[in-house]
Order: structure tokens, then C-alpha cells, then sequence
């Protein structure tokens, strides 16, 4: 039987959290190694467009690709609407069967949308502590985005992991599940903006 998820928590996360950008936070630092706000918000921009394709299991338009932190002057009604159309294809039980394609990958369907779900998670939470905002996990997401790390930082995982995770930030076992979830993804909970 097909798992799937509800990604509505962590969009509507994300979206609360770009709304609260202020236009002279653009320029500050992220959890996200080189990467600054203007960046990570980008990087928003072209994942959700990505998965929704993925999702629909159609071709993504050359339109919605990433714009090397070039924000458009309307970047978060843009995003509002990815989040939303991204929310909207995951909510449908095809989506979660056969495989999809993100990125030049292609997975299981299944995984595909869990990766999402840990994208919207993890960016969201490193968009709070960049800018300063409160960050408030679900815990269901958190759950699955827990489980998909903890498989992707088993022994023989390290080539699956590149590119997606950073080096395993040592937590505490007996830490909250949030805090083993950034630990496993190579960041570290108690991160603040220098």
C-alpha cells in the first residue's frame, strides 16, 4: 500500500515565512552553506515548480527554472501560487504512483513525494532562523522527513546523499525529532545568523 503525505502544513509554513521577509534580509546568511536568502528563496521558486511537475508527471517548463537569486519584482505571489499548485498535485493518489522525474532524477513516485515534503520542511525551517521568524514543525511531516534522512544517512548511502545533505551534525539521541531531522541533514539546531 502507497503512503502519501500531506504537504498543506509545511507549504503553508514556507508561505507565512516568505511573507515575512523584509527586502533588507535578501542579502543575510542561511543555515544553507553559501547559499543567502535571496538564494534559498529562488531555490524555493524553481523546487516548487519542479515537484509540481514531478507530481503531474509532466515535462517542466523551461519558464520555471531556477533565476540564480534574481528575484522577480513578485516573487512571493509566484511563490504563493507554486506553493499552492504544488499542495494541489501531491493531493491527488496518482501522484504518489509509478515514478516521477525532479531534477534530472527519477524515483519512485512514493520517495519523490517525501523528497518534496523535506524540501518545503528543512527550507522552511532554514528560512526561519535566517530571517528571524518563528518556525513551527508538523509533526507528521517531521516523522517522514525523519524517516527518509535517517535511511539516506545509512552506511553505502554517502553517494545517494551528495548534493542533497550536508555532513551528519552530531545531536543527541535523545533529542526532539526536528533537531534529529536538521542533525541528519547536516545542520546544525542550534544555528543563528552571525
Amino acid at each position: 500500500m502507497t503512503t502519501t503525505y500531506d504537504l498543506a502544513p509545511a507549504a503553508a509554513q514556507v508561505a507565512r515565512l516568505a511573507d515575512g521577509v523584509n527586502h533588507d534580509q535578501l542579502d543575510s546568511a542561511t543555515p544553507c552553506e553559501d547559499w543567502t536568502v535571496a538564494l534559498l528563496l529562488d531555490h524555493l521558486l524553481g523546487l516548487t515548480a519542479a515537484f509540481t511537475a514531478a507530481a503531474n508527471k509532466t515535462p517542466l517548463r523551461a519558464d520555471t527554472t531556477e533565476l540564480d537569486g534574481r528575484l522577480p519584482s513578485d516573487w512571493k505571489v509566484q511563490l504563493h501560487e507554486r506553493l499552492d499548485a504544488l499542495v494541489a498535485a501531491w493531493n491527488t493518489p496518482e501522484a504518489w504512483q509509478g515514478e516521477a522525474e525532479a531534477g534530472g532524477v527519477v524515483m519512485p513516485a512514493e520517495t519523490m513525494g517525501v523528497v518534496a515534503l523535506d524540501e518545503l520542511v528543512l527550507h522552511g525551517w532554514d528560512l526561519a532562523r535566517a530571517t528571524g521568524q518563528a518556525f513551527h514543525a508538523d509533526p507528521v511531516s517531521v516523522t517522514a522527513c525523519l524517516n527518509f534522512a535517517a535511511a539516506m544517512s545509512e552506511p553505502g548511502q554517502e553517494a545517494d546523499r551528495e548534493g542533497l545533505y550536508g555532513p551528519v551534525v552530531p545531536v543527541p539521541a535523545d533529542a526532539p525529532d526536528l533537531e534529529r531531522l536538521l542533525g541528519l541533514t547536516g545542520r546544525d539546531p542550534q544555528w543563528t545568523p552571525a
